[in-house]
């Protein structure tokens, strides 16, 4: 079967430095697959890579078998690839039912000549517009916020407002960058949930960098653990917290 996301033989370097050496990763469609590893392995750069903001000095990104590579983040997006980021990119002025109206491409009322000459498509689609974010909301539950600042939010209702983000559009494939940063465990467990929820009954794919082993084992099958920018394994978690090279990684040799 072909994977969703094929990385293949991705170099990167910023100066004299290697940050990403010769590196292939897999990600299979329906997954919800882990990326782990010190700091410093080369996650972030990589992950930027394949969401289309950093370009690889060699090698290549394939998305559904169709290569990627030279599009740019928007095109990616327009394809199904989304991403969050570790630090929320909310709007802060609009509430969270217009951080979520504002997602959707090519919405009529963007355009100044449709307000004049097509004035009742305009609104026919906004009002379909509000309904789906209205149910994504709901979806999230977000739904008692959904007329406050989204910069008046917790940490983790932003996070769960950009997850939300994700469900108001055609996405194939998302890009989690340390979701559960600065999120208390109650609503982590409520992110933790909608993600299981959009991989089982809508059938997104995952692709999650995590710090909080914790997530990692109840979400993630398989898990990649990068170290110097190459790929040092991937298996399940089991497999992979007993392994004595990834523990050495992580914690140095005298641990292991």
């Amino acid at each position: 079967m072909t994977p969703i996301i094929d990385v293949r033989n991705i170099r990167k370097s910023f100066g004299g430095l290697t940050v990403i050496d010769d590196c292939s990763i897999q990600v299979s469609k329906g997954s919800i697959t882990g990326m782990i590893g010190p700091n410093g392995a080369g996650k972030s750069t990589l992950f930027n890579i394949i969401a289309g903001s950093l370009a690889p000095d060699s090698g290549e990104v394939l998305l559904n078998g169709q290569a990627i590579t030279q599009l740019s983040a928007n095109q990616r997006f327009h394809r199904g690839l989304l991403r969050t980021f570790q630090i929320a990119h909310e709007f802060s002025h609009l509430t969270s039912l217009e951080n979520l109206m504002m997602v959707p491409p090519l919405q009529e009322g963007e355009n100044l000549f449709s307000t004049w000459l097509r004035p009742g498509e305009v609104r026919r689609q906004e009002a379909e517009v509000r309904r789906r974010a209205l149910e994504v909301l709901d979806f999230v539950g977000l739904s008692h916020v959904r007329n406050e600042l989204a910069g008046n939010l917790s940490g983790g209702q932003k996070k769960l407002l950009e997850l939300g983000r994700t469900m108001m559009t055609d996405a194939e494939v998302v890009l989690l960058d340390e979701i559960a940063a600065g999120v208390n465990r109650t609503l982590l467990g409520d992110l933790m949930g909608n993600i299981e929820r959009l991989n089982r009954e809508l059938g997104y794919t995952f692709l999650v960098i995590e710090h909080d082993m914790d997530m990692i084992g109840r979400l993630c099958d398989p898990v990649i653990v990068l170290a110097q920018g190459q790929v040092m394994m991937e298996g399940s978690i089991g497999e992979i917290q007993n392994n004595p090279e990834v523990i050495e990684a992580y914690f140095g040799s005298e641990t292991a």
